[in-house]
């Protein structure tokens, strides 16, 4: 898989690497031993691409790997984004936890630090206080996903100035991937001396990553971002009756389509960063859309069973006992076992049922200011009476789907009590009379 062949590398009269080769081949472990010195860092660095050798060659699967392709940039904006997602998600749940436990306990925002204060106050202030943070932490771990450590700095105090001018979550994502790619064009191309080199993860690059990203989001790119998100947030609260339906049906349907997955991930980041911008009702329709799938595959194997119609192996009904309890906690992946022997009749079973949960969560004005924590978060939201209505309308359309739709299984044949005895197949058992 990999080959390295005479690959050479001075630091000016010291020479690091001469004439280096060696094979890693498929499924191979390969570990470098040698002193401090000996070139184990400046190999990797060579083979990552953060290096350039003076010579030799290094191949991956018979294709050379030169220095125009490790350099070629490479967007991958589906993993950067996930991995801001993956980090953002603790603070959006503690925070908007936070927040919800002082609401509901009387607590009101700390404005004036001098004046006496409660511990609901406390909570409610340390929770927004937390949701500030959302585009500094969205900006630097895309960052970080982009140009490793060099990147968190620079990510950190761009995602600030998105916060500090209104460009909340949108200039937050748009900034960490400009400051992300940034770093790492500069690490790849800026040339310093050996003195100096330990000096570029750690103050050049933040530096100038910083430097230029910074004032471009001051003066250039974040006004335009500042007026989408507000004419986005006014847009959505401006929306009445049948809008609002449509608009929450789209955002179900896409939370409960891939059961956590890439789509999934969409409308949750659309509905957490409208969260940082006030707007609370799409977050109740994505905690309601990921219940939905679960309680729907529940609700469905209890109608096949009230009109005689099996559509479920005992394999599948085992796992649906599994997704239930998982759907309380609003984890949506439980259902995946059940969808991939069925796959398009249960993702359009799902996703009708979430837009109609979702559409009437967002037509009724049900607001969430917690993004995750399913059934145990619903005494926070805004009207949880109505929002279990939607939630059991939903879950009741998918089961109903699914009972409509899906083929009728054979009847079982149950194992002879023999076989099971001996462990082993009833036509097993039938053919060999000497198994008795």
């Amino acid at each position: 898989m990999l080959k390295i062949t005479h690959l050479s590398k001075r630091y000016g009269s010291l020479q690091a690497l001469d004439s280096l080769s060696f094979d890693v081949g498929a499924h191979e472990l390969v570990g470098f031993v040698g002193a401090n010195g000996a070139g184990k860092s400046t190999t990797m660095r060579i083979i990552m691409g953060v290096l350039e050798g003076d010579g030799g060659t290094v191949t991956w699967d018979g294709a050379p790997v030169d220095a125009a392709a490790r350099r070629r940039p490479r967007l991958e904006l589906k993993r950067h984004a996930l991995t801001a997602i993956s980090y953002m998600l603790p603070l959006v749940v503690a925070a908007g936890l936070l927040i919800a436990i002082g609401n509901l306990t009387g607590g009101a925002v700390i404005e004036d630090y001098k004046q006496p204060y409660g511990w609901q106050d406390a909570l409610v202030s340390l929770g927004v206080l937390g949701m500030g943070l959302l585009a500094p932490v969205i900006s630097a771990a895309i960052a970080y996903s982009i140009a490793d450590r060099p990147g968190i700095a620079p990510g950190l105090l761009i995602g600030l100035i998105a916060h500090s001018i209104g460009a909340g979550f949108l200039g937050g994502m748009l900034g960490g991937f400009l400051v992300g790619w940034f770093t790492l064009w500069l690490k790849t191309r800026l040339r310093v001396p050996r003195w100096a080199q330990g000096l570029m993860p750690m103050m050049i690059l933040p530096l100038l990553s910083t430097l230029v990203i910074g004032l471009l989001m001051f003066f250039v790119i974040g006004v335009p971002i500042v007026w989408v998100t507000q004419w986005l947030t006014d847009v959505l609260t401006s929306m009445r009756g049948s809008m609002r339906f449509v608009f929450g049906a789209l955002m179900g349907a896409m939370a409960a389509f891939d059961f956590g997955g890439p789509v999934n991930k969409v409308a949750s980041l659309f509905a957490d960063g409208l969260l940082l911008e006030g707007v609370t009702e799409p977050e109740a329709v994505k905690v309601l859309a990921s219940m939905v799938p679960p309680f729907g595959v529940g609700i469905s194997l209890l109608l096949a069973r009230i009109v005689r119609k099996p559509i479920y192996t005992a394999q599948e009904r085992n796992n649906i006992g599994i997704a239930i309890p998982m759907g309380v906690c609003m984890i949506t992946e439980g259902v995946i076992p059940i969808a991939a022997g069925d796959l398009v009749r249960v993702v359009l079973s799902c996703s009708t049922g979430a837009a109609v949960g979702g559409g009437l969560s967002m037509m009724w004005g049900i607001g969430s200011p917690v993004p995750s924590g399913g059934l145990f978060i619903v005494p926070a939201m805004s009207n949880p009476l109505l929002f279990m209505v939607a939630l059991l309308a939903g879950s009741v359309v998918t089961g109903i789907l699914l009972v409509l739709t899906k083929r009728r299984l054979p009847r079982e044949t149950p194992e002879p009590p023999a076989a099971r005895e001996e462990g082993r197949p009833a036509a097993r058992a039938a053919a060999d009379p000497l198994a008795a």
